[in-house]
């Protein structure tokens, strides 16, 4: 009977990329948009590749479609990354202080502007902040445990 075998290691490199605008505020924004950028067009290469190998078809209008959406996804999650990095930024030097409640306020503005950008309702904006802020917080909490 055949066997196989799955060997790996679950230690993830760590790419670092640094950028000098000559402004922190804007190497933290800029930061951001990159790394989020990046990881949000993998994700959609991998949920495209998987879909043209699922269909079983490959065509030169599934790969610019493929290639559409990746650009889509990485600028909008850069940006929305970038808008959180520059507002959390932006409070920790107004306050003075670097702690959860910069995360908890860069999350709840994030979602409040990406939601009104976005044409939302009043109740979708508020809703989108209290998401923002509980997720950016809970996240900073998370980073303490390590």
């Amino acid at each position: 009977m055949p066997q196989s075998r799955f060997s790996g290691s679950l230690i993830s490199p760590k790419v670092d990329l640094s950028i000098d605008l000559g402004n922190p505020f804007l190497n933290h924004t800029v930061d951001a948009f990159l790394k989020i950028g990046t990881v949000a067009a993998t994700k959609t290469v991998a949920e495209e590749t998987y879909g043209i190998v699922a269909r079983g078809s490959v065509s030169s209008h599934n790969f610019e479609k493929s290639l559409k959406k990746m650009c889509k996804e990485g600028a909008y999650w850069g940006t929305v990354a970038g808008v959180y990095a520059g507002v959390e930024y932006g409070t920790e030097r107004i306050r003075g202080t670097k702690d959860w409640k910069n995360a908890m306020i860069g999350g709840a503005l994030t979602g409040a502007l990406v939601s009104a950008a976005s044409n939302n309702n009043r109740d979708k904006i508020v809703m989108d902040a209290i998401t923002g802020g509980a997720v950016a917080t809970a996240s900073e909490f998370l980073n303490y445990l390590t």
